[in-house]
């Protein structure tokens, strides 16, 4: 292995060489084996045993080198604004934090949620901590960037609902709420120190609270955008029946 390849390698953690290249680094056995099985290009995988555990521990970014590493190709179809007829969608208002953003996409392949439509300030999907926290759903899940309040003008436009939640929203447990199955339901999960931004809020068609409990002692302020998705999202599915 050069001395080139694991510089190359090695500036894939920085999104402006991804930008350049297209490419993106997937780490660990599973990872390889989704990418693999995946609609995505694998351009090149690295095994220790055929690089060697020196040359493994240079280009890995993990702080135990895992025994395989694929260099994969970004889809063409990232930036893309377009809302169906129908189906339950994500909508991500400025997601900062690579895990929150990994575990919303395990959370979305888990629910089967028809797709994430992320801003365009949302943390980079191809950074290597929000891959690895995806755990291989971001190799599943449909992913797009695209300005959220176009996306949700264009639900609304389709006869769909928009939903969000707020401190003085309807409690998400006596919503009746709906799955997308004759016209698209989009779920807006805000900024983790922000909440939902009011440009996006103003396309909000319905206002939900997740309470806590008991009600008149909330405890903390927040609940973590990734576990106010889990819930937000197990709820509207409950209520579908799957």
């Amino acid at each position: 292995m050069t001395s080139t390849e694991i510089k190359f390698i090695k500036a894939l953690s920085q999104k402006k060489f991804r930008d350049q290249s297209g490419l993106f680094v997937a780490e660990g056995e599973k990872l390889v084996a989704e990418a693999l099985a995946s609609r995505f290009q694998v351009e090149k995988v690295y095994r220790k045993e055929e690089i060697g555990e020196a040359a493994m521990a240079r280009i890995s970014g993990l702080s135990s080198p895992s025994p395989a590493l694929a260099l994969v190709r970004r889809p063409d179809d990232l930036e893309k604004g377009e809302m169906p007829s129908k189906g339950l969608f994500l909508a991500l208002d400025s997601i900062r934090d690579p895990g929150n953003l990994g575990t919303i996409l395990r959370i979305a392949d888990w629910f089967g949620i028809d797709a994430v439509y992320a801003s365009p300030d949302t943390v980079d999907i191809f950074n290597p901590k929000v891959v690895q926290a995806t755990m291989g759903a971001i190799f599943r899940v449909r992913f797009h960037y695209t300005p959220i309040p176009a996306l949700c003008r264009a639900a609304l436009e389709k006869g769909g609902k928009v939903y969000g939640t707020f401190l003085d929203g309807e409690n998400l447990y006596q919503k009746a709420l709906d799955c997308g199955s004759n016209a698209p339901a989009v779920i807006v999960i805000g900024n983790e120190a922000n909440g939902i931004s009011p440009e996006t809020g103003a396309c909000v068609s319905h206002r939900l609270y997740i309470p806590p409990f008991p009600a008149d002692d909330p405890g903390s302020e927040s609940l973590n955008a990734a576990v106010a998705t889990a819930v937000t999202v197990a709820e509207f599915r409950r209520q579908g029946n799957y």
